[in-house]
């Protein structure tokens, strides 16, 4: 069988990096795919978020930018265990708002990476895999939009997977998230750019999308295919947020 790697399509890393001490400490949390490339750094004392401090490098649209103040108003001040999806995700950019949330449950834990690989549609099919620090830990095949693997999620869509997701171990729930997450947005490869420019057209899912900022909404089109060449999403990013921590 062909290996996703060697497929062209969509690549995300997500890379979460903690720093503890015994008051507090921080926690940065960071993505580049496609289309995206962001960080969220998150600094807590007992239990609390001191700090918000988003970095948004590229994103979609012309608008998103001012997301970064919506992010720092949701979190700034909150336990880290209401740092989670259920806080006004629909107001926030969903990727920032996402790399909070991996930041707050990871505040304590140890450096994580995970890859997701998925390729383009070849007669309707494609391949999704994630990688957790490296090694393989999912994959799923899909056909016209509905899963054949894993057998027990077959003739699901992807948006369909929440209650699937939720009967998974403990331990898979994430990364089944992350895949599903991705896999959704990789769908935006195949939809020519001039199909993406209306974001008054689309449903009020996040910050630009609310009707006040769609309609002035642009798109700004810049993309990079890691399937094509030696570059990995986060080379250029990573250290210097490593830095600042």
């Amino acid at each position: 069988m062909t290996e996703v790697q060697d497929l062209p399509g969509y690549r995300r890393r997500i890379r979460i990096e903690p720093r503890t001490s015994a008051e507090g400490g921080a926690v940065l949390a960071m993505l580049e795919d496609d289309m995206h490339c962001m960080a969220v750094t998150l600094r807590h004392e007992g239990g609390v978020v001191t700090a918000v401090e988003p970095v948004m490098e590229r994103a979609p649209w012309t608008t998103c930018p001012g997301a970064r103040a919506q992010l720092i108003a949701t979190f700034t001040g909150q336990p880290l265990s209401e740092v989670t999806a259920k806080r006004e995700k629909r107001a926030n950019c969903t990727h920032l708002h996402d790399l909070a949330v991996f930041a707050a449950a990871h505040a304590r834990g140890r450096p994580l990476v995970y890859d997701v690989l998925a390729s383009d549609p070849i007669a309707g099919e494609r391949l999704l895999e994630l990688r957790r620090d490296g090694a393989r830990l999912l994959l799923w095949r899909e056909r016209a939009r509905l899963l054949v693997e894993p057998e027990s999620a077959s003739g699901l869509m992807l948006h369909q997977l929440r209650d699937w997701i939720a009967a998974l171990p403990a331990d898979l729930q994430e990364p089944a998230r992350v895949l599903q997450w991705a896999g959704l947005v990789a769908h935006g490869r195949t939809i020519p750019i001039e199909r993406q420019s209306r974001a008054a057209d689309l449903p009020p899912n996040c910050y630009t999308f609310q009707p006040e900022r769609a309609v002035i909404a642009a798109r700004v089109g810049e993309l990079r295919d890691f399937s094509k060449g030696p570059d990995e999403p986060l080379a250029h990013i990573a250290g210097r947020q490593l830095a600042r921590l």
